[in-house]
């Protein structure tokens, strides 16, 4: 008998089986129809052979590689890990891997472009990054779909998947002003960023509604470390803001750290915070931070099915799909007299 490293093939393991190379062929393949009997023997061979069907010669025969170039640029906001979690996971199911690059959040990852390139990937996802309009339409024309997620794209080349940010904006607004309050800030991310830019202007918009046109506007850069310099800058004014949305939990946390652990203040009866994307720690008992939750496994699928439906049929195109989401009330900011409602476990604020 041959061993693994003398190069047992598929057609060992169909010898050994009694059936054909193309039932093994399909018995390692994700999906594939083949019979459970076919499929016991075809699995006990390869074990007594120790065969195991080489990846990398299956994508030189079917020209696909069944791996998706990831490109994250924010794994340090605990969003993100969840969203790769899921990822991985629903592509796995469909018999692809993940191959994780680093891009970066303030502008685009056309560098790590290149890197990812020489590995054949089948489909682009990237989180928290962008590419440029040139690249986009060069992953085009080599039939490679891109999906941006949590970021929007004018690009004809490329599709998205987002909740409506500016809408959230607005809500948050309302939010706020039901709850009574009267000085406004809002604690930005990385500013050129389409998540960033469409929840201030969403934010600004509905206190503009109210008649509020005073906002104090800091940056906190998508960084824990620059949100809590951006929070001090707030809470060392002579009239502190009592109402402030931070662009994302992450930076959230480390402004409520600050106003309480450095200024003394109490949340939310001397300041109210909100956040957005309702991470894990937004749940945590220390924080119970009220924040515009962003259904992560509704947007993982819809990135999932755009890919799988454009490498299916071979045919990049521009799809943009928005997610709907709710703001969900917990203990960070003061609690308005009306709009209130249960769902599920949760208190949302419906306006």
């Amino acid at each position: 008998m041959k061993s693994p490293r003398q190069g047992i093939t598929s057609t060992d393991v169909a010898r050994r089986a009694g059936v054909s190379q193309s039932a093994v062929s399909r018995t390692f393949t994700v999906g594939a129809s083949v019979a459970p009997e076919t499929r016991r023997k075809v699995l006990e061979a390869a074990r007594d052979l120790g065969y195991r069907p080489n990846a990398i010669a299956r994508s030189l025969i079917t020209n696909r590689s069944r791996m998706i170039g990831v490109v994250m640029a924010y794994l340090e906001n605990q969003f993100y890990p969840g969203v790769l979690e899921t990822l991985a996971s629903r592509l796995q199911e469909r018999g692809y891997q993940v191959l994780l690059f680093t891009g970066f959040k303030d502008r685009n990852s056309d560098p790590v472009y290149e890197q990812v390139m020489q590995y054949q990937v089948d489909g682009l996802f990237l989180a928290s990054t962008t590419l440029s309009s040139g690249l986009s339409g060069e992953c085009a024309a080599a039939g490679i779909p891109i999906v941006l997620f949590n970021r929007t794209t004018e690009s004809a080349q490329t599709s998205s998947v987002t909740t409506n940010n500016r809408e959230g904006g607005r809500k948050i607004a309302d939010f706020l002003v039901a709850g009574g309050h009267e000085r406004y800030a809002f604690v930005a991310g990385v500013a050129d960023s389409s998540t960033n830019r469409d929840r201030e202007t969403g934010f600004c918009e509905g206190l503009e509604k109210h008649g509020i046109n005073e906002i104090i506007r800091v940056a906190g850069q998508y960084s824990m470390p620059a949100a809590a310099d951006a929070a001090r800058r707030l809470f060392s004014r002579s009239e502190r803001p009592d109402a402030i949305f931070v662009a994302n939990d992450h930076m959230a946390i480390a402004v409520m750290d600050v106003a309480r652990y450095e200024f003394g203040l109490n949340i939310p009866e001397d300041v109210s915070i909100v956040g957005y994307d309702d991470v894990g720690p937004a749940r945590w008992p220390g924080y119970q931070i009220t924040s515009y939750s962003q259904p992560l496994d509704a947007m993982v699928d819809a990135s999932v099915t755009i890919l799988m439906d454009q490498i299916d049929q071979n045919k990049v195109s521009s799809i943009h799909t928005v997610i709907d989401a709710e703001l969900i009330v917990r203990e960070s900011a003061r609690k308005p007299d009306h709009g209130l409602q249960s769902r599920n476990g949760q208190l949302v604020w419906t306006g």
